[in-house]
């Protein structure tokens, strides 16, 4: 855990701020422009890793005005394919050991992330599903492996899930749309309010790992605390007889073709 927070604190230091984020708009056209940057940025990120920052931690200069380290969201999404320590952690043998356990035959890495959930000012992250995001057919064949680097707790903003609500289906899609046409994705159907009541807090210690099916529901607060809630998370899907959406914002490219998880 601490070698892959240290390895990321390496990265932070060397990170050059994409110019979409720095920019500061005084017209509607430079705002139209500046989201349309953050959409490209996003979209195209599958097979990189890029940068993705909290709310407020640039001034109207493009300026910090937090601490760099203390600035970011997240980094994604290809920690996993071009970042020899969090590669070996992707295709460990207890990770294979876990997929093979629930059955898996041809398991693909989707996706990784770094998420940092900022103390003070990390971000809500409201209910969803995964598969909203990462749409198979069938469905059911996404799994997320969530790494605590950190205590995740009630306090900082651990995940709360509601048990049961990965066999009731997904209520929305996120797709992209038609090229040439902005926004670059829209979404197919609403997520429905859910009772809060419902939802269970799962707190994690250190080095503990959460496994999360693609349907389940789930949720983490804003992070009000001083503490920070760093997380390394990736997603696999068993490509054995699934189709992955083409209409999916991540795609496989040339460069990064989803690689299998098994390496023996």
């Amino acid at each position: 855990c601490d070698e892959l927070r240290q390895r990321m604190a390496e990265i932070v230091d060397r990170m050059d701020v994409p110019e979409h984020c720095r920019t500061t708009f005084s017209t509607y056209h430079d705002e139209q422009l500046k989201k349309q940057g953050n959409a490209d940025y996003f979209i195209t990120s599958g097979d990189k890793i890029r940068f993705f920052f909290e709310k407020g931690v640039f001034d109207d200069k493009g300026e910090f005005i937090v601490p760099k380290q203390q600035s970011l969201n997240k980094v994604g999404h290809a920690l996993h394919a071009y970042e020899s320590l969090y590669k070996k952690v992707t295709y460990s043998p207890k990770v294979q050991g876990i997929a093979k356990k629930l059955g898996l035959v041809n398991p693909v890495i989707l996706q990784s992330m770094y998420i940092f959930k900022q103390p003070g000012i990390g971000g809500e992250v409201t209910s969803h599903q995964d598969a909203t995001f990462l749409y198979t057919e069938p469905l059911g064949r996404v799994m997320g492996l969530w790494i605590a680097l950190e205590d995740a707790t009630v306090n900082n903003g651990c995940l709360w899930f509601i048990p049961g609500s990965q066999s009731s289906g997904i209520s929305r899609r996120m797709v992209r749309t038609p090229k040439g046409t902005f926004p670059l994705t829209d979404f197919i159907g609403r997520e429905p309010t859910y009772d809060e009541d419902k939802f269970v807090a799962a707190p994690v210690k250190k080095g503990g790992v959460l496994l999360i099916h693609g349907e389940v529901v789930h949720r983490s607060a804003e992070n009000t605390s001083e503490d920070s809630r760093h997380v390394y998370t990736f997603h696999i899907m068993e490509a054995l007889d699934t189709r992955w959406s083409p209409d999916n914002w991540l795609q496989p490219t040339e460069e990064l073709p989803f690689p299998a998880l098994y390496t023996k």
